[in-house]
């Protein structure tokens, strides 16, 4: 039941008034301005029918005060025995809704009230979805950041940032169809893991916020990271299957409110500073940001086949593995540092790419991307290969009979790569040397 609050300084005014709407709304009665703010403190009625002329506190003065305080429009009709036209203007020129005649008939006041009460449903509804986020149902990322720089500035708590870890895989294996039922789960998740009055929002993507009120505790950001993360993992396999092997999780960045600032711009990079170090660290857990320390202690919650999913190379292909230079050259250095463990040998191949006949149609990149398709067809499954510039690919052989191997090597390269358009008009040179020596 809607509730409303009954201003007016005159007894029996209040009562007949109370009386009128008795039967359909939830009253509360107030005698003065002052009186009538402790009761909208305790209550947060739905709207405000107030007497204009009072003693202490004329009810524009008690619309102004109550706005000031919540900051926000609060939803008042005046009720008013006079008839000048300027004090009703300045009435409406205030904020209010609407303006009653005394002595009014309880039909009219009912359809009036009730007029309110339905405009005021319709405008928070309005309002409600310009500030959520379609998919989840929580804030999105305009209202939650209006919302997290009061909470930050007047508020005591921690602010978490939230990140759901290899959710991009659920897109690419499953579909997107898939990724938002994943997405509206896990915002189910953060919604059970905090109290109705903390605050969640999607910032996008993968990417949550929160700010839980009255917690500057690190034993409970332990518990919660736990909680949401066995959650998921749960709800997971529901939703595709016990045999998923996806290492969802969640990684969460906490700095606690005021003690590291008020500032929600200032708060909310060191949160992500926080959040930065869980994702470097293995992920699936938490990371608390420490003003004294400018730095982030973490901890991680994840399981030991958590560990082994995150670890392990998702949609693996066969033959070689194809990395990034700068990966392709740790496992080089790896490979060099512990050269003496290994029996056979270890070697590192240089192919070049060159043109021999001109063609518009294939460019180097083209040529140089169906090589390195030949190249990883060619090779096992524990070698390794990386683009060196436009034309050149590095090839790592692990664990092999150099004395044999290499040449036999080439020659299936030759055969594979006359199987592309490209070899019509590239062709390659290359050199080799042992890793162990």
């Amino acid at each position: 039941m809607k509730k409303i609050l009954i201003v007016d300084d005159m007894m029996v005014s209040l009562m007949m008034t109370e009386n009128m709407l008795a039967d359909s709304y939830e009253t509360f009665c107030a005698s003065s301005g002052a009186e009538a703010i402790e009761i909208f403190r305790k209550e947060n009625p739905d709207m405000v029918l107030s007497d204009l002329r009072m003693p202490g506190m004329t009810g524009y003065e008690l619309q102004l005060a109550l706005q000031e305080e919540y900051h926000r429009i609060i939803p008042f009709m005046f009720m008013t025995a006079d008839h000048d036209e300027e004090t009703e203007s300045k009435g409406f020129d205030n904020g209010a809704m609407d303006f009653i005649r005394k002595p009014f008939r309880p039909d009219v006041l009912l359809r009036r009230v009730a007029n309110i009460m339905q405009t005021v449903e319709q405008i928070q509804g309005l309002k409600k979805d310009a500030e959520t986020d379609k998919l989840t149902g929580l804030l999105n990322k305009v209202s939650s950041e209006k919302a997290l720089t009061t909470a930050c500035k007047s508020g005591n708590g921690a602010l978490m940032m939230i990140d759901l870890d290899s959710f991009k895989l659920v897109n690419d294996i499953y579909g997107h169809a898939m990724g938002d039922k994943i997405l509206v789960t896990f915002a189910n998740i953060l919604r059970a893991s905090v109290r109705s009055s903390d605050l969640i929002g999607r910032l996008g993507g993968d990417e949550f916020i929160a700010f839980c009120y009255g917690i500057n505790d690190e034993t409970i950001i332990s518990q919660r990271s736990k909680f949401i993360n066995e959650k998921i993992t749960d709800a997971a396999k529901k939703l595709m299957g016990e045999d998923m092997n996806i290492p969802l999780g969640a990684s969460i960045g906490c700095v606690f409110v005021p003690m590291n600032g008020k500032d929600f711009s200032d708060l909310f990079k060191k949160a992500d500073k926080a959040l930065y170090h869980v994702k470097q660290n293995g992920k699936h857990g938490y990371g608390i940001y420490s003003e004294a320390t400018k730095d982030t202690e973490t901890s991680n919650v994840a399981t030991f086949a958590q560990v082994e999913m995150i670890l392990n190379e998702r949609n693996q292909d066969s033959g070689a593995l194809v990395l990034s230079f700068e990966n392709f050259r740790t496992i080089y250095r790896f490979l060099k540092r512990t050269r003496g463990f290994y029996s056979k040998s270890n070697c590192l191949v240089v192919f070049n790419i060159k043109r021999h006949k001109e063609n518009n149609e294939i460019s180097v990149t083209d040529a140089q991307e169906q090589f390195q398709e030949t190249l990883q067809k060619t090779f096992r499954s524990g070698d390794v290969i990386t683009k060196n510039g436009k034309n050149q690919i590095l090839v790592m052989l692990t664990n092999m009979e150099i004395q044999h191997g290499i040449d036999s090597i080439i020659e299936r390269v030759i055969k594979n790569w006359e199987e592309y358009d490209a070899s019509k008009y590239f062709w390659f040179e290359h050199d080799w040397a042992a890793i162990n020596r």
